[in-house]
C-alpha cells in the first residue's frame, strides 16, 4: 500500500519550488522514492486521473507539477486554460493519489526537474522516452522515465470539441 502524506503533518499540499525542494530533501533522507509528473491538466478527466493513479503506484510520494496559466497560454494559445491555475491546483490537489501539487512558469519543467531529481519522471503514453523533457539528465543520475499507458478515448481537447458542439 502506498505510503500518504498524514493528515496531521504540517505540509500544505500545494507548494511553491523552495518548500517542495525542502519536502523533496526530507522525503530522500526518509528513503521515499518519489515520482514526479506535469502538465496543464486544464479540464481533469478520467484519463488525467487514471494516470496520476498508476504513476502514484510507482512511488511512495507523486508530485504533479501544473503549467502557469501564462505558460499554457504560450503552448495552447489564448483561448485556454479554461480553468485558472488556482483552481487547477486546487482540484489537483483533492485527487487523493496526489502528495503536492507545485507550478512552473516556464513552458517546460525542465528547471524544476533539475531541481528536485525526482526517482521516477512519468508521463502519458502519447510520448516515448526520448521525446519526455529530461529524459537524459533524469536517467544520467540513475533515475527512471516512465511513459505509461495512454487512455484512448480521453482528452481535453476532445472534451472542449464536445461542449461546443453540444451546446453551439
Amino acid at each position: 500500500m502506498k505510503k500518504r502524506l498524514k493528515k496531521n503533518e504540517p505540509v500544505p499540499v500545494i507548494l511553491d519550488n523552495v518548500q517542495l525542494a525542502d519536502i523533496r530533501c526530507q522525503w530522500k533522507k526518509a528513503g521515499l522514492k518519489t515520482v514526479f509528473t506535469n502538465g496543464c491538466f486544464d479540464l481533469i478527466h478520467v484519463g488525467h486521473v487514471r494516470l496520476l493513479k498508476e504513476a502514484a503506484a510507482l512511488g511512495d510520494r507523486l508530485i504533479v507539477a501544473l503549467n502557469t496559466d501564462e505558460s499554457i497560454r504560450r503552448i495552447k494559445g489564448s483561448q485556454r486554460p479554461l480553468l485558472p491555475e488556482q483552481e487547477r491546483a486546487f482540484i489537483m490537489a483533492s485527487i487523493q493519489y496526489v502528495d503536492v501539487v507545485t507550478m512552473f512558469e516556464e513552458d517546460t519543467p525542465e528547471r524544476i526537474l533539475r531541481e528536485l531529481k525526482p526517482d521516477v519522471l512519468v508521463k502519458g503514453g502519447d510520448y516515448r522516452v526520448d521525446e519526455i523533457v529530461g529524459n537524459d539528465f533524469i536517467q544520467d543520475y540513475g533515475g527512471e522515465v516512465v511513459p505509461l499507458h495512454l487512455h484512448e478515448g480521453f482528452s481535453t481537447t476532445s472534451l472542449i470539441e464536445k461542449i461546443l458542439k453540444v451546446y453551439s
